[in-house]
């Protein structure tokens, strides 16, 4: 065994990189972590019970599939490692699908590694328990000399069986957060490629004359400056000026007003977090080809999208289930460092290191996923339906999920002026996979069981009982899901190229005018 657990540790500790750079009922958690337990769907790791009868465990964060940095954690997520164990080839064909170098088996011989050394500290420290008793009471000097010197060897064996837990404990930690969610049985397997189109809407416009891009529409109607905000800022930043800094701001005024009229909760949230939020969320904010901005010497982060300060909100807490689905509308300032991003695809607003955006975050039971990401969906199609926008509806391939997704559609709009589509937006289902992270989680309402009996799916912590004599129903996790109302610059490019006009003006779609003080035109520097 103890050769065997030298090994594991030794193959998860990768070399080290060196790198500069949180409305509803609830109440919060002190405990850091519990063990695994049991759900009512198996999407991801499941276990959405608090407690459980099995030896406890240092839950993983689990929160990118590619993590490399052999970093300690600073926090526990509740990862079902049992299931891991058990389902050691669905998991590894999973990771194949998705393109990851996660190791399953590996997660799970560290699982039960660290099992048997937790058996063997247990008992350990029960024989020294029982030691300790054995010197209550009158005894012989001889005697209590002997269970003194017992005590110490108990004491030095136990001090060597806690440091090698503690390290498996670790490996294990490391191993598991590589691990991505599990895909949704009808996700396409493969790469971008193979990405199903399941919906059109629109069609191509037809112009007489020769279109422009928006790089050329909006240089001149000098309405976006590219070149100043590179000598101010660097590459990938821009100036919006005149009818383009309205039209930012219309395009946030339609989407905060759409949306809040669909029962969301709008938002304005930081744009700073801290970096273990992140990596809650999903995202490697310290990787070596990070896509998030760090500061350096403290703990901060550029948030990349308000899915994570929006994700923080119900950190370590437990809902009501009456209170779900909790839905939230996010206005916010997004930084990328788009680490990787080059070519004539990514030039002008395609590809930035700043902009705006409103997002939608979701909490809701496991029941209630699967239709509220449709839901999702259909908001987003009747709004760029709404914006006269021609674009199809992907639903994407295992190999393009983000580790945190279970099921991603991808809406990509026809921008004439790069004669291609580009994405536009996107609505995943995370499933629980953050909320094991991020610790979020709900208290089902009793159930009737078939015996009549109200009570929970599972055994809560020592099957405690309510006032009243029934069974305390256990918590299970949330499950969450994101999706973009309005990433701000990719739709300016769709809004300037598909409305272009002969004579170089650009037409504002009809649903736009109210938030635009009623402009028809964008006519740019005055003619």
């Amino acid at each position: 065994m103890k050769m065997l657990v030298s090994r594991l540790i030794t193959k998860s500790m990768p070399s080290l990189h060196k790198l500069n750079i949180k409305v509803g009922n609830i109440r919060k958690l002190r405990a850091p972590f519990a063990g695994p337990g049991s759900c009512n769907t198996r999407p991801f790791f499941a276990a959405a019970s608090a407690s459980t009868t099995e030896p406890r465990t240092a839950e993983t964060n689990s929160t990118t599939a590619n993590h490399h940095d052999g970093h300690k954690s600073g926090f526990r997520a509740y990862i079902d490692f049992k299931f891991v164990r058990d389902n050691v080839e669905l998991l590894t064909a999973n990771c194949a699908n998705r393109n990851t170098d996660a190791h399953p088996q590996k997660v799970a011989e560290l699982y039960d590694a660290y099992v048997a050394l937790q058996q063997e500290t247990d008992a350990l420290r029960n024989a020294r328990n029982e030691n300790s008793n054995a010197m209550k009471g009158k005894l012989e000097a001889e005697k209590r000399a002997e269970l003194i010197e017992n005590g110490k060897k108990f004491k030095e064996q136990l001090e060597s069986l806690e440091s090698r837990l503690s390290e498996v404990e670790e490996a294990l930690q490391r191993e598991g957060q590589r691990l991505p969610n599990l895909a949704h049985p009808d996700a396409p397997v493969g790469g971008e490629e193979e990405a199903a189109v399941i919906q059109l809407v629109g069609e191509k416009p037809n112009f007489s004359f020769q279109t422009k891009g928006h790089i050329d529409i909006g240089q001149d109607l000098d309405i976006i400056d590219f070149e100043t905000a590179s000598a101010v800022s660097g590459t990938k930043f821009y100036y919006l000026k005149r009818e383009a800094a309205l039209l930012e701001i219309a395009l946030i005024s339609y989407a905060m007003s759409k949306v809040s009229s669909k029962g969301f909760i709008p938002m304005i949230v930081p744009d700073l977090v801290r970096d273990s939020v992140i990596e809650k969320c999903g995202f490697q904010p310290r990787a070596a080809n990070t896509q998030v901005y760090s500061i350096q010497n403290t703990d901060l982060c550029l948030a990349g999208t308000a899915e994570i300060p929006l994700g923080g909100v119900y950190m370590d807490a437990i809902l009501s289930e009456a209170d779900l689905p909790i839905k939230m509308a996010a206005f916010s300032h997004c930084f990328r460092t788009e680490a990787g991003a080059a070519g004539a695809a990514t030039r002008g607003l395609y590809r930035v290191h700043q902009f705006s955006k409103v997002e939608l975050f979701m909490l809701s039971t496991p029941e209630q996923s699967e239709q509220l990401h449709k839901e999702l969906l259909d908001l987003e199609v009747e709004m760029f339906s709404e914006l006269g926008l021609h674009f199809k509806v992907l639903d994407m391939p295992t190999g393009d999920l983000g580790a945190p997704a279970y099921r991603k559609y991808d809406i990509e709009a026809w921008m004439p002026g790069m004669e291609r589509y580009g994405e536009i937006s996107s609505a995943s289902n995370c499933t629980d996979y953050q909320a094991r992270r991020l610790n979020i989680r709900y208290r089902p309402e009793s159930i009737t069981t078939a015996g009549g009996e109200k009570g929970g799916s599972g055994s809560d912590s020592n099957n405690k009982k309510k006032k009243g004599g029934g069974k305390k129903v256990p918590t299970a996790f949330v499950h969450t899901l994101n999706a973009t109302a309005c990433a701000v610059p990719r739709m300016i490019i769709a809004i300037l190229e598909m409305y272009q006009k002969e004579d170089g003006t650009v037409e504002v779609p009809a649903a736009l005018r109210p938030f635009m003080g009623g402009k028809e035109v964008i006519l740019g520097k005055a003619r």
